[in-house]
């Protein structure tokens, strides 16, 4: 999914410090700190937060608003390109994995400066996954600046050393060339399951030579460089990958979200209502699209901090959607309110540390942290607060420090669990009831997601109050780790060249 280029401060949300969790007693011993700024008091800090949180609200007519707008972007991203925010990627995902799938496929997952190399046997029905094997490989920063040729020559170069390690319990039925998924989370104009053109590198990745180019095709000529034997059957994103994943061992999985450093959605749409579909539709009926729903924008609470903070980003007045519900921002949103406390109402005393002032230096893993503190004198908070932003706090500082967390990720949460809502609110309308009126899964994938219990909470809140308790009933969030590379895997068997030749 396309995602601002992180600080490098930011890191993975799946990285939470030992020091997040400490609960030692007694007084915390720290050193001087550089002061940046001394302020006098102009605005309570009381009078910032009740501000911050009327402002961030999501009571029940604005979740509506929202879910309402999301499925009206998603019929006018349909109708034509360009005709909404949301881009409404065809994913070419025509056949869906049935779990009848059988054989050998590997699975390629290039996102970001790692990437994944995986091996399944698949055992039908009956089996499922027999077995699976990975292994994780970190792309030389040098590559990343480097041609294409020299990038896709090494990523090609340990797929085919992972490919020799092929222990006896992965079997390829003879006679037949080893098929791979193809996970490229990048801007890519798809015009087939198993070709697309890049629109452009993102993610700090500045590789000469590919964009306009075929990725698919970049791949197959560095693994015939190599001498490797194995074909692109599917190219897909992670969020596309990651349905694909679920759908393996869940026939009602309908719909995937990934909330991580960056958020995105795929659902399974008719092809019939989709009008700016050309050519013949695809046999099933069916066809998984690519929302691209970190642009959406329509009837999101900002507040002062949010319009700053894009401002100073590198794509500003775009990705909205994304920069209040996803992982990279949320501590920086919450760092922005903080140092204006900080600076105006003395929330700290009257120094203020210059770290505070550093974009990015509070994460959201440090806001996950805060949150889970529940001991007496928030003892853990008091140290994340020091270590990431060299600030000394007092028990009702880190009390308030608490509410300002929780009043962010509270409306990130029920944002996300809105947009949700409006993907299936879309779905049902163009179903007559088959969506609300069944199990219906949307599998989530995601550090954000995974890791933090209070953002969890209140989208799942979310949800249940647009919808109802009945109806909600039927909607089961479920969360599927590390789908996106076995859903590679199996959308590769799905679209084998030699069919479903089992």
């Amino acid at each position: 999914m396309p995602v601002a280029a992180a600080s490098p401060a930011v890191g993975s949300f799946y990285s939470l410090s030992s020091t997040s969790r400490s609960r030692r007693r007694g007084r915390i011993c720290m050193p001087r700190v550089t002061v940046a700024a001394v302020r006098s008091t102009s605005v309570s800090v009381g009078t910032i937060l009740t501000k911050l949180q009327s402002e961030c609200a999501t009571p029940l007519p604005v979740l509506r608003h929202v879910a309402d707008a999301m499925a009206s972007d998603m019929r006018a991203g349909l109708a034509v390109d360009g005709g909404s925010d949301l881009k409404m990627i065809l994913s070419y995902v025509d056949t869906l994995p049935s779990g009848n799938e059988k054989g050998l496929f590997y699975a390629l997952d290039l996102g970001g400066t790692n990437f994944r190399v995986l091996r399944v046997q698949l055992g039908g029905k009956e089996d499922r996954v027999v077995a699976t094997e990975f292994e994780q490989v970190s792309i030389p920063q040098e590559l990343m600046f480097g041609t294409s040729e020299e990038l896709f020559d090494f990523i090609a170069s340990r797929l085919a050393k992972f490919a020799e390690k092929e222990s006896a319990k992965f079997h390829l039925p003879q006679g037949r060339k080893r098929e791979i998924g193809f996970t490229f989370s990048f801007p890519v104009k798809q015009i087939s399951i198993d070709s697309g053109i890049l629109m452009k590198w993102t993610k700090g990745f500045a590789v000469s030579g590919t964009a306009g180019r075929d990725v698919v095709a970049c791949l197959n000529e560095a693994m015939e460089r190599q001498g490797l034997d194995m074909r692109v059957s599917a190219l897909v994103n992670d969020t596309v990958g990651t349905l694909a994943g679920a759908r393996c061992w869940d026939d009602d999985v309908m719909v995937a979200v990934i909330l991580g450093t960056g958020t995105n959605a795929c659902y399974v749409e008719r092809t019939d209502a989709i009008p700016k579909l050309r050519g013949p539709n695809s046999s099933s009926g069916r066809t998984i699209i690519n929302t691209e729903w970190g642009a959406f924008s329509n009837g999101i609470p900002l507040t002062v901090f949010d319009r700053d903070m894009d401002a100073a980003s590198i794509n500003p007045g775009e990705q909205i959607f994304e920069k209040t519900i996803s992982g990279m921002y949320l501590g920086e949103i919450a760092r922005r309110v903080l140092l204006k406390m900080a600076e105006e109402g003395d929330l700290f005393s009257k120094s203020v540390p210059e770290k505070l002032s550093t974009p990015f230096a509070l994460r959201t893993p440090d806001l996950c942290a805060m949150h889970l503190d529940d001991s007496d004198d928030l003892q853990a908070v008091g140290t994340i607060l020091y270590n990431a932003t060299g600030v000394e706090s007092s028990l009702s500082a880190r009390k308030i420090v608490i509410e300002v967390c929780d009043a962010i990720v509270k409306r990130g949460g029920r944002l996300a669990g809105a947009g949700i809502v409006g993907i299936l609110q879309k779905m049902e309308e163009d179903s007559k009831g088959l969506i609300f009126g069944k199990r219906t899964v949307v599998a989530m994938d995601g550090g954000l997601y995974e890791h933090y219990p209070h953002y969890r909470n209140y989208l799942q809140g979310a949800v249940t109050e647009l919808l109802g308790l009945e109806t909600s009933k039927n909607i089961v969030i479920e969360h599927s780790k590390d789908g996106s590379g076995i859903g590679a895997a199996l959308l590769a068997a799905s679209n084998s060249m030699y069919g479903h030749d089992w």
